[in-house]
Parts: C-alpha cells; structure tokens; sequence
C-alpha cells in the first residue's frame, strides 16, 4: 500500500500541488487560530480583571459600612456573617453592576492572634496561601486557581484579594468570580474557528484542484503526444487555446514538432537512398568483378611465363580483387539487413565446430602477428540453433579484430553453455577501450585510431555485420575494454530457436589476472588450464578443444 501511494505521489503533479496547498494552508489557519485564540482569552480575562478590580472596591466599602454600623456585642464570626452575607445577595440580584463582573462568591478571613483562633466566612480553603501573603502585606492582588463550588461548579475562577480597612484590623475580603461564562465563550469560539477552518480547507481544495487541473491538462496532453510523437507518428500536434502561457507553450511545441518532422523525413529519405544506392552499386558492381576476377585468375595461372615485375603485378592484383570483394560481400550483406530480407539457415548442430572453423580462417594471421590463440572449449557438446555461417562468420570478425588490436599478445576463445543459452568470449589484452567505445564500436567503419594498420584486411563493417547476425539470432553482441587491459567481446545465443537470451553464461567483464603465454586467463567459472588438460603449442599448432592455435 505504502508503495502505491508513492508511486502515486510521484506521478500527480495534481496531487503533489492540492497536498502541497491544503498542508501549508492547514499550518497558516492553525497558526492564526492560536494567535486568534490566544487575543481574545487576554481580551476577555482583561475585561473580567477590571471588573473583579471595580467590584472589589465597590464590596470593600460595602463591607467596612456594614461592619462599622454593625453591634459590636455580637461574636466575630456572626459579624462576618452578615457582612458576606451582604454581598452575596449584592451578587445575586442580578443588577447591571453585579452582571459586568459576573458572579461571584465571597470570602472573610480574620486570621488568628494569640489564643484567638482563625475566624472565616465562606469557602476560605479555596484561597491560595500565597494570595493571602500578598493581601496581607497591604496589597491587592488576584489569582487564577481551579475552585469547587459546593452548588456544583468546579473549574478556573479568579480570586481577587484586598485587605480592608475596619474596626477588624487583619481582615481580608476576597471575591471568588467563577470563569464558566469566559470558558464558553472561548469554546464557541474554538468550535466556529475550527469549523471554518473545515470550510475553507474544503473550499482550498477545490480551488487547488480546479487551478492545478487547468495546469495538469496541457501538460499532460503534451505528455501524451511527445509519446505518440516518439512512437512515429509525426502529424501529432497539441491543440492551442487563447493566448496564455500554456497557449504559448502548445505553440512552441507544435513548431518543434513540425521541425523534428522534417528533420526525420529528410533523414529517413536520405538514408533509404543511401540504402538503395549501396545495394544497387553493389549489385551493379557484382557483374564486372566477376568479369575482372576471371581475366585475373588467367594471368595469375600464367604468371610463371611472365617476367618477375609481371608476376608481381599479378599477385597484387588477386590479393586486391579478394579485398575488394570481400568488401563487396559485405556491402552486400549490410544492404540485406537493412532491407530486412536477411534469412537464418538454422540447424540442429555443434557451436565447437563453429569455433574450429572460424580459428582456422584467421590462423594465418595469428603466425604473422605471433599471436597465440588460447581455445578453451567445452569437453562435451555444445548443440544449439543457430546459423553456422553467421556464427562463424561473427566469431570470425572477433578473432581477426583482437588480432589487430591484441599487440602480440595470447587471445583467449571461450565457449560455455547452460540449458537456455550459450556464450563465446574472445578476450585479448591489447589497446583496450575508452569509456564510451564499447557502444561506437559496432558502428559501421568506425575506428578507434584510423592511423592504426588492419593486418586482417578488414572493410570496417564486419563487427556491424556481427551485430545484424546476433540479433536475427534474437542474440546479444557486448564490448567491453579498458585501455591497458585490453577488450573483451561477448556473443550470447539461445539454444532454441525463436527464444530470447536472458542472463548470459560467462561474464562479459573479465577478472584482474592476466593471461601468460600457454594458460588461458582464469575466469569466473573456469580452469585455468583448458578443459582437455593438453598444453598449447604455440601460435603455430593445429586448433582443438583445449589446445591454442
């Protein structure tokens, strides 16, 4: 659940924008509810405080006439009595004087002085003792303090003492005024605060969301025909409405669009021409090298009755004629890719007789450059289908590549298969790759250095054939390389035909060790020695299964 909801986080825009909204302006009403709250409980307490203040003065000198005029026969408590009981029937008339301050109960307390005891009329223990210091020592003073009323209320009230000035010299008034109406009045407030604050929360998302829709839509729209766009069809277009910014934006869009579009057309005529003149050249040109090919094996088969300059001249024309048809052939089959005409002649066979054929052809380079081929393959069968000429063919351009680039040094060829795939690694420890060349690599006549000499003769279209051949295979052709560490080339093919590869059965990056001559490089999931157990030769021996060429 938690991962849906992110991945719907990260696809709304709309949502992240409502969300966004609704949360900083919860935290802006809630901010202003406290501070609005907070003004009107000091509005209210302050009124209340200069009220309890006026009735205090008012209930003072009510309290000194009475106890002046009062008989002074009468026991101490039973003049307190009266004297509250004044003000308490003062309070309950309900007069406008008693409604500013509001209720209020009041308390007598004469403290006690030698042998005579404390002397109280009405709730004294509701008084807090360091109220009474401060009444005590002259002042007046109020307090806030939670109160129980024997007639049932019990919450916050404000207590306000004064000392009074009587025949009673330590007499203390105090005047309990209970905070229930206060305590209504802000929770009204609260309540109406907290419901608007409801409202316009629903009312925001609604605004939000019909703003952050009139966003969304033209982008979303433009989302959905960059797709289709992508997808090939270049006549999508994004509807422009008025003259604002999102207006302005479809009209950018769509000049982009219209841009891309002929660009692509232009492309995509350009490069069928391209297509068509390469295989229309090459077919025209299959004619007259026939011809050319002919009238120089005749010269060739009598070279020996011509004089030494003739006899070269006729051997570098054969060896020329085989380059330039060689180039031809490729020309010829890269036009047959591109047309998609390319066919697989599949069969049920042996990949090792692929890997045999393919060290066969390149043998003779490997004695010039005196580089030692190190063929490491299975002991038993490796049966696939698959092409066996696009499989050697592949294997082939490989090994001549790493010959040109290997510097002298071993070459190792790989076969391993599970149940689903195989896979031939050829690795050389020459020049390497640059970071980014594992990709340019199979592109066609690419060169990582055009100064360096083909001793194999190549057209610089034979790793790009390689890639055509892999892929009708529904294979997988990789590079990779490292300067100093050499290359490595990895052909993954499924062992049924119509199935795609998936994890491949040797690792494309090889280890750290290096190969010395004889040994192949220890791998991941090899020996370190071939799988025969026959120690190569040299460059110069006959290729087998274990054995180096």
């Amino acid at each position: 659940m938690s991962s849906r909801l992110a991945h719907t986080w990260r696809r709304s825009l709309q949502l992240r924008v409502v969300t966004s909204t609704l949360t900083l302006s919860l935290i802006v009403m809630f901010v202003l509810g406290v501070v609005l709250t907070s003004q009107i409980t000091d509005r209210l307490l302050e009124v209340k405080i200069d009220a309890a203040t006026e009735e205090m003065d008012r209930s003072r000198a009510l309290v000194e006439g009475q106890l002046a005029g009062a008989d002074d026969s009468g026991s101490l408590a039973v003049r307190l009595d009266g004297a509250a009981a004044i003000l308490t029937s003062r309070g309950s008339d309900g007069g406008q004087d008693a409604g500013v301050a509001g209720t209020f109960d009041p308390v007598l307390i004469v403290p006690g002085d030698g042998p005579r005891a404390p002397t109280s009329s009405g709730p004294a223990d509701q008084i807090p003792q360091n109220l009474r210091a401060f009444v005590q020592n002259g002042q007046i003073a109020y307090q806030f303090a939670t109160v129980a009323d024997p007639d049932g209320y019990t919450g916050p009230a404000l207590i306000m003492g004064s000392p009074t000035d009587s025949d009673i010299s330590t007499l203390e008034l105090y005047l309990v005024f209970p905070l229930g109406g206060e305590e209504r009045t802000l929770a009204l407030v609260r309540g109406t605060l907290l419901v608007g604050a409801v409202v316009l929360l629903v009312l925001l998302a609604a605004i939000s969301m019909i703003v952050a829709r009139q966003v969304v839509l033209p982008i979303r729209s433009a989302s959905r025909i960059a797709v289709r766009f992508a997808d090939g069809r270049l006549k999508e277009r994004m509807p422009v409405r008025g003259e604002d910014d999102m207006a302005r934006l479809a009209m950018s869009f769509n000049e982009m669009a219209e841009s891309l579009s002929r660009q692509i057309t232009q492309l995509e005529e350009y490069g069928n021409l391209q297509k068509r003149f390469t295989s229309d050249v090459s077919h025209e040109l299959r004619t007259p090298l026939t011809t050319v090919r002919m009238a120089a094996d005749l010269i060739h088969d009598g070279s020996d009755e011509l004089d030494p300059v003739l006899k070269r001249s006729s051997e570098l024309l054969v060896a020329e004629l085989d380059r330039f048809e060689s180039l031809l052939n490729d020309l010829l089959e890269i036009s047959r890719h591109d047309a998609g005409v390319a066919e697989l002649a599949s069969e049920r066979l042996d990949l090792r007789m692929c890997a045999r054929a393919a060290v066969s052809t390149v043998r003779h380079l490997a004695r010039e450059t005196a580089t030692e081929l190190i063929v490491d393959l299975p002991d038993e069968s490796v049966e696939a289908d698959v092409d066996p000429r696009r499989v050697e063919r592949i294997l082939r351009n490989l090994l001549a590549n790493a010959i040109d680039h290997g510097e002298g040094k071993p070459i190792l060829l790989r076969l391993r298969a599970d149940d689903a795939a195989a896979a031939f690694v050829v690795r050389d420890q020459g020049v390497g790759l640059r970071p980014g060349e594992e990709k340019l690599v199979f592109n066609r006549f690419w060169r990582s250095d055009p100064s360096r000499v083909r001793r194999s003769g190549g057209t610089g279209l034979g790793l790009a054939i390689s890639v055509e051949d892999a892929n009708l295979h529904n294979g997988k052709l990789e590079a990779w390389g490292e300067p100093g560490r050499g290359a490595s080339f990895r052909l993954t093919l499924p062992r049924e035909r119509g199935r795609k590869v998936g994890r491949s059965p040797l690792p494309l990056v090889p280890s750290a060790a290096k190969a010395v001559q004889g040994k192949p490089p220890p791998g991941d999931d090899t020996p370190e020695r071939p799988s025969t157990g026959e120690i190569p030769t040299g460059p110069a021996s006959t290729p087998s299964e274990g054995a180096s060429t």
